[in-house]
């Protein structure tokens, strides 16, 4: 086990449908191996899973304080993120490059990031993942604007 780079004391949460499982499990060894603790939600195989289960679970974990942040992965990313952001507080970005990812985080403080994972190879989710947990929210003038996210 290597030092882990991120200043995080909570675990990540990690969850994916069927389409996103392969991924899931490479990110959740490569988080591991750099000393972060993550708590998978599930899919635990390649057999048709519905999204909004592990979603909800990741959203759910996130919401509560128990996790620092969450990660998901379905085919397109769009799934997951739209049930992610039913939950109060949350601000699940789809991301498909590094500089959506790192903007994500310090221009919204996006606290889950959702990974298309029919459209993005390996490498670059891996890379998102990395940059995604190691970039601070700005704040400033984007803490204004998302403040004004919320919808009562």
């Amino acid at each position: 086990m290597t030092h882990s780079p991120f200043n995080l004391f909570l675990p990540i949460a990690i969850g994916s449908d069927h389409a996103g499982f392969e991924y899931k499990e490479l990110i959740k060894t490569h988080l591991t191996e750099l000393g972060l603790s993550v708590t998978d939600f599930g899919a635990h195989s390649k057999e048709s899973a519905d999204y909004p289960d592990h979603a909800h679970a990741v959203a759910d974990s996130v919401e509560k304080g128990e996790s620092a942040f969450g990660i998901l992965f379905c085919g397109s990313g769009n799934g997951v993120a739209m049930t992610a952001n039913k939950h109060a507080d949350i601000r699940a970005a789809i991301c498909w490059n590094v500089p959506i990812a790192e903007l994500a985080r310090a221009h919204n403080n996006a606290n889950i990031i959702c990974v298309p994972a029919r459209y993005v190879s390996n490498e670059i989710s891996m890379q998102m993942i990395d940059k995604f947990l190691a970039t601070e929210f700005e704040g400033g003038r984007h803490a204004t604007r998302v403040e004004k996210i919320p919808c009562n």
